[in-house]
């Protein structure tokens, strides 16, 4: 279920030409570029890809350079989505280059509301789980890295569903 912010940033882009999405966790190597994964094969599927530009980062840097971990891609292909992103730092110039940042934990988005300097860069803040209707349960996308299987699935489920609905709130 969307919360108020989440609304207000989603009806703002509707009718916006180009979208740009950045998708953040914490290393950049599991949730967010599986996020940029499904949420990429989605457009292009629905045939809107020219409509959206898609990134993901991390907020810590070490992994700056890597593809994804290999579970996930391994747990992503197995869903039909490559995942070829190379991990990336979160950037200061990214709260211009974006129209919407969503992370996938509260921390994330503490830390990704705390870098913005203004209240606009802010509002471009929301939540993965706030898009994600199918799994009540769950408040945020959870990290997936000391998990076993059950871990990336889990995550692939929530970001599907997330995603999904995020593009038809978009459309």
């Amino acid at each position: 279920m969307t919360n108020i912010n989440s609304d207000k940033i989603i009806n703002s882009l509707k009718n916006k030409d180009k979208v740009k999405i950045l998708f953040v966790c914490l290393g950049n190597i599991c949730r967010s570029p599986a996020a940029e994964g499904v949420f990429r094969s989605m457009v292009e599927e629905k045939g809107v890809g020219k409509r959206f530009e898609i990134d993901s980062a991390g907020l810590y840097g070490g992994h700056a350079g890597e593809l994804p971990d290999r579970r996930m891609r391994v747990h992503a292909f197995q869903r039909g989505y490559s995942l070829i992103h190379h991990s990336r730092p979160v950037r200061m110039s990214d709260f211009e280059d974006f129209d919407l940042i969503i992370a996938m934990d509260d921390s994330n988005y503490q830390r990704l509301r705390s870098f913005a300097t203004t209240l606009e860069d802010q509002r471009k803040v929301v939540k993965m789980i706030d898009f994600v209707t199918g799994f009540p349960q769950y408040d945020c996308v959870p990290d997936p890295y000391y998990e076993g299987a059950e871990g990336f699935e889990l995550v692939l489920n929530l970001l599907e569903d997330g995603c999904s609905n995020l593009l038809n709130k978009l459309n």
